[in-house]
């Protein structure tokens, strides 16, 4: 899968890479905050990680338009606290009985992933924000699942969630200093990665069948290592402002 992904992308850039081999290599990291739709759970109340590093090739000679190939680690998954009765629809099963009950947790899941986004990004020369839209293939490695204060049986090979995940993604960026940069993401799985069954707590009945699918907000930094800047000859910081005082030099 992960050669597929970069055959494609040097397909896509093999005119400016025989030219220039102009490529750019960077370091991530950053946290998601992240929740599941459909679990009956509203809110981005889970926290992770999300780091790892990217290599983005220039598709034009500007160096505005770039295909990006990402290499992460990401944490994501679903939270509620106890005390806050907003999901009477559980009905735990499969206990881990040997791990001591935990009264501070209505409901946990963590999913960790091994995560190949591939974006498309158009950057502003001159002010340095940049738009992005892309997909990611996500391969679960770790999981570990709380109800009700037990800790489940749910592991990779259970069968509960699918071990891979498809995200589209929408992707922001801007310089805050030459080389770091900050940038947004929110990402959304275009399959679901399980479906639960929600039952009636007083009679046992089924509620409800429900896809569920990852949703996640990270907020990261970024880092490029080969990238050269130079100063903005508009930039007048007293006056009229054109644009970034730093801006990135394609000669």
């Amino acid at each position: 899968m992960k050669k597929t992904l970069l055959f494609i992308t040097l397909l896509l850039c093999t005119h400016q890479l025989l030219h220039s081999q102009k490529f750019i290599g960077s370091a991530i990291f950053g946290g998601n905050a992240t929740q599941i739709r459909g679990d009956m759970i509203y809110g981005y109340r889970k926290f992770g990680f999300n780091a790892g590093a990217s290599v983005s090739l220039a598709c034009n000679q500007r160096q505005s338009w770039f295909v990006t190939v990402e290499l992460l680690y990401t944490q994501k998954g679903s939270f509620q606290k106890a005390l806050v009765d907003s999901m009477n629809a559980f009905r735990t099963e499969n206990i881990d009985y040997s791990v001591p009950l935990n009264n501070k947790v209505k409901y946990k899941v963590n999913l960790d992933y091994v995560e190949v986004p591939v974006l498309a990004h158009y950057e502003d020369p001159n002010t340095g924000w940049a738009l992005g839209l892309g997909f990611s293939w996500a391969r679960l490695v770790r999981v570990k699942e709380l109800e009700n204060g037990y800790v489940l049986l749910t592991n990779l090979n259970s069968g509960i969630y699918k071990k891979n995940d498809w995200c589209a993604i929408v992707d922001v960026k801007f310089k805050i200093y030459k080389n770091l940069k900050f940038n947004f993401r929110f990402q959304y799985s275009m399959i679901p990665i399980r479906k639960r069954t929600f039952y009636y707590e007083a009679t046992g009945e089924v509620q409800s069948i429900r896809p569920q699918r990852n949703n996640a907000l990270s907020l990261r930094l970024i880092y490029s290592f080969n990238e050269k800047y130079r100063r903005n000859t508009n930039f007048n910081p007293s006056g009229e402002r054109k644009g970034a005082k730093w801006i990135r030099d394609i000669d």
